[in-house]
């Protein structure tokens, strides 16, 4: 085990408990907008907080990496949450690293598992999707996206690639919230009809396979069932000559 693997393992857990704190801190003063002041400068702190402990793992990751390169390419959204902690939207994205450290310690077989990370994903995509957009969207004059109701219908709405349009982002900031559900619906989607196509692919395989298995066997019956009928003529030839021959000696013996 490389010095990496060790890291994130030991971290897993602390980057779960901060992964949630940053979410709690940022949906809250969302969802409950008439907080204190205080309050409200106090989630704000967490959030601080939170980035610069994502940061600091960033870099201690980094540092660690044997292949930093590969690091790079392979981490790039955690890279954009510490370049650009102050770029809103990212906030989600921000959101998305708990989905992840979740998603890494969930131990299931590969089906199950595989239904449980696209359940919960468009679920926690869905959900942050819309606290972001309320956000953004809330103090907007022109905007129709007021309440949390209103945007948890319209992140539905995108995800699904439903559109109906009775909701929709007017600010920059939304259209890019808006962006990101439609290409992550899209990509669930894919993964969804994806994943039961291999299902549906590995059923007819079984069945397949069960009916080869079933004709050889009945092939193999069938085989046996001729060598035993081979089998019973022979007895059946032997026992007519046997008779043949105990009448022949039962007729000497009455001579």
């Amino acid at each position: 085990m490389d010095r990496l693997t060790s890291w994130e393992r030991r971290t897993s857990v602390a980057l779960l408990a901060i992964g949630t704190g940053f979410l709690l801190s940022w949906a809250i003063p969302v969802l409950v907008p008439d907080l204190s002041p205080a309050a409200h400068k106090a989630f704000w702190y967490v959030q601080v907080a939170t980035w610069a402990l994502f940061t600091t793992d960033y870099l201690i990751r980094f540092a660690l990496a044997p292949r930093r390169l590969r690091f790079l390419l392979r981490n790039i959204p955690s890279l954009l949450v510490v370049l650009l902690p102050l770029l809103r939207p990212l906030w989600l994205l921000r959101a998305l690293l708990l989905l992840q450290v979740i998603a890494e310690r969930v131990r299931l077989p590969l089906r199950l598992r595989a239904v449980v990370y696209v359940t919960g994903t468009a679920l926690f995509l869905c959900m942050v999707g819309s606290i972001a957009v309320l956000d953004v969207e809330r103090d907007i004059p022109d905007s129709n996206i007021k309440t949390i109701g209103d945007a948890l219908w319209w992140s539905l709405t995108t995800m699904t690639t439903v559109g109906y349009g009775d909701r929709f982002p007017v600010t920059a900031e939304g259209r890019l919230v808006a962006s990101g559900l439609m290409i992550a619906g899209i990509a669930l989607a894919g993964v969804v009809t994806a994943a039961i196509a291999s299902w549906f692919v590995e059923r007819f395989e079984r069945t397949a396979a069960l009916e080869r298995r079933t004709e050889a066997e009945l092939a193999q019956i069938a085989a046996e069932l001729g060598e035993t009928r081979k089998a019973l003529a022979e007895l059946a030839h032997t026992h007519g000559a046997l008779r043949d021959e105990l009448a022949t000696l039962t007729a000497r013996l009455n001579s």
